[in-house]
C-alpha cells in the first residue's frame, strides 16, 4: 500500500491590513485592532462605499524600481509573503531537489490593477498602445509563476481561482500533493489586490458591502451581530511553507502544526446563496479526513463575512455539524478586523489559526455588540482570550459559486 506522508507547516508569511509580518498581524488581531479605513485613492469620491481594509505597502521597500514596475500589486504581495515563509521555515532551498518543491496559489481577481490600468489607457485616455508587460502582469497565474521564477522552484505550479475559497483550496491541494509523496515541500497560500475603482463598483452593484459606521469606519464590519450590514473588501497575502513531516524533522525544523484534515465540496444550489447543507458537508468531510470527532476541535475561524445571509447560515451549519458540542467551541471571524481578502482570505485566516495555536490565544470577533438570536454560538466577542487550550483548529471558507473549503490543523 502506498505510504501516506504527514504534512506540517514550518513557515509563515503575511502581508495584511494589520501588518506585514506574522507577529504584528497576530498582535493586532489579539488587540482587536481594525484595519478598515477610509479609501484614500483619487477615485474615492466616486464611490458609494468609501471604506476598505487596505495594506500599507511600499513596493520600493522590497523591489528595485524596474522590477516593481513590471509586477502587479497582487504579485508583489505574494512574493513578499513567500520570502517571509521561506525565511521563517529555515529551509535551505539550495540543498533540496527543487523538482520536489512547488507553488500552489489562490486568487480571486488576480491582476485587477493591471487590467484596470489597461482599460483606462484605452478607453479614457485613447492610448494606442498598452504597457508591454500588461498580459504578463494581469494573467491569473502571474503571482504563482513569479514565485517559482524568483526562487527557482521547478515542482508543480498551479493557480486556484474559486472566489473566497481560493487559498484554502490551494493549501489543501498542496497538502494532498505532499501526502501522496509527489512533493517534499510546497509554498501555498493566496494573494489579492482588488481595491481598484472598477472592482469596488462591481461589488457595490451586488449590494453586499457594509455600510460605513458613521462614528468609526473601523467598526463597519460586524460579523454575527444583529446590526451587521455586509462585508468590507480587503487586500493582502499569506503564504505557508508546507513540508512532509520526514523532511521537516530531518533538517530539525520548527513546526507550527500538522495539517490533519482538508475537504472541499460544492453547494451546487445557488451562485451567491450559501446552504447549511453544503457548508456542513464540507466540515463533516474535513473532520472525517482528519479522523477527528466534534469534541476534538478547540477553535473555529469562521468564514464570517458580516453579511446577513452568510453568518446565520454558517452558524446553523456549525450546529448541524457539531450538534450540542457547537456551543462549547469558540468561533471567531477575524474578517471583522482585516476585512475580506477574497482569494487570500482562507490563507490569512489559516495563518491566524496557526498563530492561535502557537500562542494559545484566541482572536476576537470585534464590533459584536448586538446579539442576533440566529447567531447564538460563542463568537469570542470583542475581546481576545489568552492562556486557553488551542491544540486543534478548523478554518472555514465558503465561496460565491458554492465552493467550500475547510482545513484542520493540530499542534504536534
Amino acid at each position: 500500500m502506498k505510504k501516506i506522508h504527514r504534512v506540517v507547516v514550518t513557515g509563515i508569511g503575511v502581508v495584511s491590513p494589520l501588518g506585514n509580518d506574522k507577529k504584528t498581524f497576530f498582535a493586532n488581531l489579539m488587540a482587536g485592532k481594525s484595519g478598515i479605513r477610509h479609501i484614500e485613492s483619487e477615485f474615492a469620491e466616486s464611490l458609494e462605499t468609501r471604506i476598505a481594509a487596505w495594506t500599507d505597502f511600499d513596493p520600493l521597500a522590497y523591489f528595485p524600481k524596474h522590477k516593481a514596475n513590471s509586477l502587479d500589486r497582487v504579485t508583489q504581495f505574494a512574493l513578499v509573503a513567500s520570502q517571509q515563509a521561506i525565511e521563517d521555515s529555515g529551509i535551505d532551498l539550495q540543498a533540496h531537489d527543487k523538482d520536489r518543491i512547488g507553488v500552489y496559489l489562490g486568487t480571486g481577481m488576480a491582476g485587477a490593477a493591471s487590467l484596470e490600468e489597461g482599460y483606462i489607457r484605452l478607453y479614457r485616455d485613447n492610448a494606442s498602445r498598452l504597457k508591454p508587460f500588461t498580459v504578463l502582469m494581469a494573467m491569473p497565474n502571474a503571482a504563482g509563476a513569479q514565485i517559482a521564477l524568483d526562487f527557482l522552484l521547478t515542482g508543480p505550479n498551479l493557480t486556484f481561482c474559486t472566489a473566497c475559497a481560493s487559498s484554502t483550496i490551494s493549501i489543501g491541494e498542496a497538502v494532498r500533493l505532499i501526502r501522496s509523496g509527489e512533493a517534499d515541500a510546497m509554498l501555498a497560500g493566496g494573494s489579492e489586490a482588488l481595491l481598484t475603482f472598477g472592482t469596488i463598483k462591481a461589488w457595490e452593484a451586488l449590494r453586499t458591502l457594509a455600510e460605513e459606521d458613521p462614528l468609526d469606519p473601523g467598526a463597519s464590519c460586524r460579523p454575527f451581530s444583529k446590526n451587521r450590514s455586509g462585508m468590507v473588501l480587503g487586500e493582502g497575502a499569506s503564504m505557508v511553507m508546507l513540508e512532509s513531516l520526514e523532511n521537516a524533522q530531518a533538517r530539525g525544523a520548527r513546526i507550527y502544526a500538522e495539517v490533519v484534515g482538508f475537504a472541499s465540496s460544492s453547494d451546487s444550489a445557488h451562485i451567491t446563496k450559501p446552504s447549511v447543507e453544503g457548508q456542513s458537508r464540507a466540515m463533516k468531510m474535513a473532520l472525517n479526513n482528519a479522523g477527528l470527532q466534534a469534541a476534538d476541535i478547540d477553535y473555529i475561524n469562521a468564514h464570517g463575512t458580516g453579511t446577513l445571509l452568510n453568518d446565520s447560515t454558517e452558524s446553523a451549519a456549525i450546529k448541524a455539524t457539531f450538534g450540542d458540542a457547537a456551543y462549547n467551541i469558540p468561533v471567531s471571524s477575524t474578517k471583522s478586523m482585516h476585512g475580506h481578502l477574497m482569494g487570500a482570505a482562507g490563507a490569512i485566516e489559516f495563518t491566524a489559526c496557526l498563530m492561535a495555536m502557537q500562542q494559545q490565544s484566541l482572536p476576537p470577533t470585534i464590533n459584536l455588540n448586538e446579539p442576533d438570536p440566529e447567531c447564538d454560538l460563542d463568537y469570542v466577542a470583542n475581546q481576545g482570550r489568552v492562556g486557553v487550550k488551542v491544540d486543534t483548529v478548523m478554518s472555514n471558507s465558503f465561496a460565491f459559486g458554492g465552493t467550500s473549503g475547510v482545513l484542520i490543523a493540530k499542534k504536534l
